[in-house]
């Protein structure tokens, strides 16, 4: 034990702690950047922002039922100015008529996000959409079960907040 002792009186003991610096921290979304780029730059993506602003971008009621897949740039000839690109779109089947007959409407909210006429016209694929599937709701717990916990939390005066407080307490007691 004297030995475990005299081994904090050595040099060491004579330091001072190093206080924590401020942290710095990055978001994902920086540190990721190049890993996406790459991705989409393959994809015929110059920019992202066409596939994680599609909602925005298209509107709600076409990014319901269609998504880019990638861009089609047609190769440069020398000497000619450069042609748009082809969008290609996954639709859904069903809605895939309805999407074509919006053609025109998808490629002046495209181009005016790119700010010129960067697609020329669209192609369709028709397929599942990639979107991930929302989690149903929990069923409201049990209300003979939402009765006993309000039993349980004693004099609580505004019956509003009881009836949560009681719903909530029912549904970890269900978890």
């Amino acid at each position: 034990m004297v030995r475990a002792l005299e081994c904090y009186k050595g040099p060491m003991s004579k330091l001072r702690p190093i206080k924590p610096g401020p942290i710095s921290a990055k978001p994902l979304s920086l540190l990721l950047n190049d890993v996406f780029a790459e991705a989409y730059a393959k994809q015929g993506f110059a920019a992202r922002e066409l596939v994680t602003r599609w909602a925005q971008i298209a509107g709600p009621e076409i990014a319901a039922h269609a998504e880019p897949l990638k861009m089609q740039w047609p190769r440069p000839v020398e000497g000619q100015p450069q042609e748009p690109a082809t969008l290609v779109l996954r639709v859904e089947g069903p809605m895939a008529l309805e999407i074509q007959h919006s053609a025109h409407v998808i490629l002046e909210r495209v181009n005016r996000f790119f700010g010129w006429s960067a697609v020329g016209k669209l192609a369709f694929r028709q397929a599942p959409l990639s979107r991930a599937r929302r989690q149903a709701r929990p069923a409201p717990p049990d209300p003979k079960t939402v009765a006993k916990v309000a039993e349980s939390l004693g004099d609580i005066e505004d019956e509003q907040l009881k009836t949560a407080l009681a719903r909530l307490g029912a549904a970890i007691k269900r978890n």
